[in-house]
């Protein structure tokens, strides 16, 4: 699960189950598990694990438990404020920290010394210290609107007003306080985090350990990667944290299969609580169109690559994949049948449990999503930005220059752009860009709603290739001298100028601002609409059902538990000689090579324990998320979910989702017998 991109892959593949099971019924955590600490299940952790978790128990967790920057989770694993997370979460920052000659890329890196220790000057975590629930306050206040757009009015101003509050107070003075909604306004809460920014790395491994297998088995499971680092938190004078109360011990020996584990991390974003018309709508417009466009920019830059390989295009291809697999799992679960029928009949549930007084708010919300079906493709796909193209971001700033020109107080915006459209306009003669542009206007017209067609306008009765071909032949904006005479035009001559790019500028931007401003302008009325309808589910629900995730901190509970696929059985675990083995299936090619000094292993780390998995639900964000025991140990490190954990995003479901993780006896193993890591080895067993 990767930060890039709140995170998945393939299609939902259903498995393991037996005859008399009926995927379509509802069941009890189909809003899945990621509870708010406010509402802790402690009757559910009772029932389900014969596990009576105290206040104690959940400050401690909560409190050990940390927001690493704004992309991934972490966690204090020593009292000397040592903390742990992913190599995936911190290998893009890491660079910064390179001297001359150095290379963590391919060798890692490994503080001997407290002194060797290397602050990075932009990073910072934070920790969860104070929880209020102020849902009372708020409601009392918002319950007095007249309608849906007071009511917004009075949420906003009655959040800064108790903000303000709070900030006053000695015991939250020194916090961020950050206002949290959940069940879009059924609860009200405010957080008080205590930020470090004195933040030094300590170990990260090499990247042919902290992410073997690549791209290829990226969401996927058995798994053999070291994904993790550690770094130190420092205090406001420049010396190691020496008091940290509340951190997990490592228990290299921790789990077993069926042992219950706790998940404690900040979950980005999940849409559990979307309508089945909104589900829908994800299944025909939205989805589809995000694979095609993503599986598209994929195989544009692989060409590009195979002539011509470099690093930066190899992470940019991987950034992409990890959101086609994800998009691809996401459209599957929603085109699986039964979980659609299982929402649905949630849905229905819901509904008969509800008094409608004015309006039906799902009517209604069918309404203003049916609104927009044709406007989708050009609302989704169609705007311009990096994976575009550059004849595409070309169009539209000629677009935004020509708009521009006529408002008097458009001077920065218009300076911006005519440094912006000489750039565009380098190489749009290239058969790169010609092949970039040629692939936007198939995607176009594939998608394009009846109702709401404009490619063959822009056509004008011509093939697409034949249409490019003539509109790079006869146009201007491949000539210097000619664009800057462009550039050089009042808004009079500008409107008179006549280009072949010109023209589809002039056709496609406004049907893309058409579509963004129906998008835009339907926005309060469907938010007010979903709001109403979470609050029904809340109604009937209560906190029996978590909220949907916020990147804010939650526990979620599951057990460490194999599971059936492809015709076979994961483990529940894996160990070093799975990665050795892969390594050689593979001929030592990369991914799945290893550096020199893994080369000659001995048979005690062979046997280690490397990853494992658990039924606790999780999701982009949860990156470097501690997973811990009943005694609050650490027994494992957070850094994926499996294929069919993918549906995740709108449903959850145990069958077979699982938590992807290192498991904390391989990284013990691997700072023992590999990196020979002493002082860390010593300090994360307490010794």
């Amino acid at each position: 699960m990767y930060k890039f991109s709140y995170l998945f892959v393939a299609l939902f593949l259903v498995s393991g189950l037996s005859a008399q099971d009926d995927m379509s019924i509802p069941k009890r955590f189909d809003y899945g598990k990621m509870w708010t600490f406010e509402y802790p299940p402690k009757e559910w952790f009772k029932e389900a694990y014969n596990f009576s978790a105290d206040d104690k128990w959940f400050e401690d967790v909560r409190k050990s438990s940390l927001r690493f920057a704004s992309w991934c989770s972490a966690s204090f694993v020593s009292p000397n404020g040592l903390i742990m997370t992913n190599h995936h979460c911190s290998r893009d920052v890491v660079t910064a920290l390179q001297k001359e000659g150095e290379n963590f890329d391919k060798n890692g890196f490994y503080a001997t010394t407290l002194a060797d220790e290397r602050r990075h000057k932009d990073l910072f975590v934070e920790q969860l210290i104070k929880v209020e629930d102020i849902s009372t306050r708020m409601l009392s206040i918002m319950d007095r609107a007249k309608d849906d757009v007071q009511r917004k009015q009075y949420q906003d101003s009655a959040m800064a007003m108790i903000q303000k509050e709070f900030s006053a107070k000695e015991e939250w003075k020194s916090l961020r306080i950050q206002p949290v909604t959940y069940y879009s306004g059924g609860k009200f809460s405010l957080y008080g985090y205590k930020k470090y920014s004195d933040i030094r790395l300590v170990f990260i491994p090499e990247t042919d350990l902290g992410y073997f297998g690549g791209d290829p088995d990226n969401f996927t499971y058995p798994r053999y990667v070291l994904d993790c680092t550690f770094w130190r938190a420092y205090d406001e004078n420049g010396n190691p944290l020496n008091t940290t109360e509340n951190y997990f011990k490592f228990n290299p020996e921790g789990i077993k299969e069926g042992e219950p584990v706790f998940v404690i991390g900040n979950p980005g974003n999940t849409e559990r609580y979307r309508t089945f018309k909104q589900l829908e709508y994800d299944r025909d417009y939205r989805y589809p169109m995000q694979v095609e466009m993503f599986t598209n920019r994929i195989n544009l830059m692989q060409k590009e690559y195979d002539k011509n390989p470099n690093v930066d295009l190899q992470n940019d291809i991987f950034g992409l994949s990890n959101s086609q697999k994800a998009f691809t799992g996401i459209l599957g679960g929603l085109k699986n049948p039964s979980l659609l029928a299982r929402k649905k009949a949630t849905e229905d549930g819901i509904r008969s449990k509800t008094k409608i007084k004015k309006e039906d708010y799902w009517m209604e919300l069918e309404k203003a999503v049916d609104g927009l079906k044709k406007y989708a493709s050009l609302a989704t796909i169609g705007g311009p930005g990096g994976i575009k193209g550059n004849i595409v971001n070309l169009i539209y700033s000629l677009g935004a220059y020509e708009k521009a020109l006529e408002d008097p107080t458009s001077v920065q915006k218009l300076e911006k752009l005519k440094k912006e459209i000489p750039e565009l306009c380098k190489d749009i003669n290239s058969e790169k860009e010609k092949e970039y542009f040629a692939t936007y206007l198939q995607e176009m017209k594939k998608f394009e709603h009846p109702d709401n067609k404009f490619v063959d306008k822009i056509l004008d009765g011509k093939s697409i290739e034949a249409r490019i071909e003539k509109m790079l032949k006869k146009t201007d904006f491949t000539d210097k001298e000619k664009v800057d005479k462009f550039l050089a035009m009042d808004s009079k001559k500008f409107k008179k100028a006549d280009d072949p790019i010109l023209d589809i500028a002039r056709i496609l931007v406004p049907k893309y601002n058409e579509a963004v401003s129906a998008f835009q302008s339907s926005t309060p009325r469907r938010r007010a609409l979903e709001a109403r309808i979470a609050n029904s589910v809340f109604a009937v629900k209560g906190t029996n059902l978590p909220p949907d995730a916020t990147f804010t901190l939650r526990i979620s509970d599951g057990v460490v538990k194999g599971y059936n696929y492809n015709g076979t059985t994961a483990p529940f675990k894996t160990t070093y000689y799975g990665m050795y083995d892969r390594n050689a299936s593979f001929d030592e090619k990369y991914p799945f090579s290893i550096p020199a000094r893994w080369q000659n292993p001995p048979v005690e780390l062979l046997r280690s324990p490397l990853n494992f998995v658990a039924t606790n639900d999780i999701i982009g964000g949860n990156s470097g998320s501690p997973i811990v025991n009943r005694n609050k140990e650490a027994v494992g490190l957070i850094f994926d979910g499996n294929i069919e954990s993918l549906p995740g995003n709108f449903i959850y479901d145990e069958t077979s989702n699982r938590s992807v993780c290192v498991h904390v006896g391989g990284i013990v193993s691997a700072l023992k017998y590999i990196y020979r890591a002493d002082r860390l080895h010593g300090e994360l067993l307490g010794k």
